[in-house]
């Protein structure tokens, strides 16, 4: 049933029949109110609602993390070096003194930041990309499908390290790695839902009006494009977290004494013996928070399925 049905039932109307149109009965169907009741369906599945909480959770660690962190990013307590978790230092100390609970909260930023940034990037220029070679086709497709394919036939990790290894490790470095790496991946998606519905029947009728290219790619075909991007960017964003995190673990991302979670697994590793905490809650943080969002894009899926 869709969310502009359950509106129509709430304010009165018959569902499959259009409201009433006076103004007292007549409710419309703003964005707002689909927003919330996609809210409401995604919450209602219990998968996707944990992925749901443990994505806001790590998100309000990104936003006030120095609000919420009891020591500074880099704050050495030498004299407190090796401690297992207390009170005092809730995940314990690194061989450096440094609070691991710190360092990962203000970690959640880089990571959340670095891929969430990237991935809205790579969406923006695989989508554009995407609506254009799939309603023009031709040579303009044919040649930037190829470049593509030979893109995406190199694993995505051996391309970042080619790509690392060409542009020196950084900030700056890694986030153009992840747009490079997830623009094909998600301008093929596009591309394909494109390539379904060109033909219609509606895009013909805006063609006979005389509408402009612009107009019909971003005002007609992007609206049916958006439920797969939707999911296909909850989960580029995922593997975006995982992309990071790894480049940081072999050393050629983000660099120290950056607190990003792969590189605190690459410096604790050489004391897991002594200092076991420091290598396990990082490494942890990587995993529950790449399954949760990996756990809400499966619920966005599903509710846009079930809501055609």
């Amino acid at each position: 049933m869709s969310f502009e049905a359950d509106l129509r039932r709430s304010s009165g109307g018959v569902e499959g029949q259009p409201p009433s149109t006076t103004a007292s009965s007549y409710i419309e169907v703003s964005n707002w109110s689909k927003v919330i009741f996609f809210l409401r369906a995604l919450l209602a599945k219990p998968a996707s609602a944990l992925g749901l909480i443990i994505f806001v959770l790590f998100l309000f660690l990104a936003i006030f993390g120095p609000l919420i962190a009891p020591y500074g990013i880099n704050e050495q307590i030498v004299s407190d070096a090796g401690q297992p978790p207390s009170p005092k230092h809730w995940f314990g100390t690194d061989n450096l003194g440094r609070d691991v609970f710190s360092r990962i909260v203000f970690g959640a930023r880089e990571i959340l930041s670095l891929a969430g940034f990237g991935t809205l990037v790579a969406v923006f220029f695989g989508t554009t990309i995407g609506l254009a070679t799939g309603y023009l086709g031709g040579w303009f497709d044919e040649i930037l499908m190829r470049i593509f394919d030979g893109l995406l036939a190199m694993p995505l990790l051996l391309l970042a390290l080619l790509l690392l290894g060409t542009l020196g490790p950084s900030k700056n470095s890694v986030l153009l790695v992840i747009i490079i790496v997830y623009t094909p991946i998600v301008s093929r998606v596009v591309r394909s839902v494109v390539l379904s519905v060109r033909q219609r029947g509606f895009i013909e009728a805006a063609r006979l009006r005389g509408e402009n290219m612009f107009y019909i790619l971003f005002r007609e075909i992007l609206p049916s494009v958006l439920p797969a991007l939707a999911v296909e960017a909850a989960l580029r964003f995922s593997y975006a977290i995982f992309l990071v995190a790894s480049l940081g673990f072999l050393g050629v991302g983000v660099q120290p004494p950056s607190p990003d979670w792969g590189l605190m697994v690459r410096e604790a590793r050489n004391n897991v013996n002594q200092i076991p905490w420091a290598m396990y809650y990082p490494a942890a943080a990587i995993a529950i928070v790449v399954i949760g969002v990996n756990l809400l894009a499966d619920g966005v899926k599903r509710v846009l399925l079930e809501s055609k």
